[in-house]
């Protein structure tokens, strides 16, 4: 770690908070996917953070085990016998709000990153 320990932690910060907006990205891409079995059906996916003394950490990636939505359309080329087809069980409004908190603390850690550097380089400025 360096001596700057502030853009050692806001930087893992932006990490997390990338990967964060990333799989929500990856969600509300996937959310209007359908298949024909519904153990293909594409699973909403989060990232578990693990906060240690001086960062954050991105630890995995889980699966949602919500189950999936069954439409029935037999029209549609990918369903069933039965005529349905499987969605995920995905909120595009809970998903919005996840990218709203997400790139809300991106920007905060940016600023963060920002005032540091500011002060630094003010310090510096002292001896002149």
């Amino acid at each position: 770690m360096s001596d700057f320990k502030v853009f050692d932690i806001a930087g893992s910060a932006l990490v997390a908070q990338s990967m964060r907006l990333n799989t929500v990205a990856s969600n509300l891409a996937n959310a209007d996917t359908v298949a024909s079995d519904p153990s293909k059906v594409f699973r909403a996916r989060h990232p578990v953070f693990e906060a240690q003394q001086d960062t954050v950490r991105v630890t995995g990636v889980i699966e949602s085990e919500r189950a999936p939505l069954v439409r029935y359309e037999p029209g549609h080329p990918a369903a069933d016998a039965k005529g349905n087809v499987y969605a995920p069980d995905i909120d595009p409004v809970e998903q919005m709000v996840d990218m709203i908190a997400a790139s809300r603390a991106y920007q905060s850690n940016l600023e963060v990153m920002g005032a540091a550097k500011d002060l630094l380089l003010a310090t510096l400025r002292l001896g002149q």
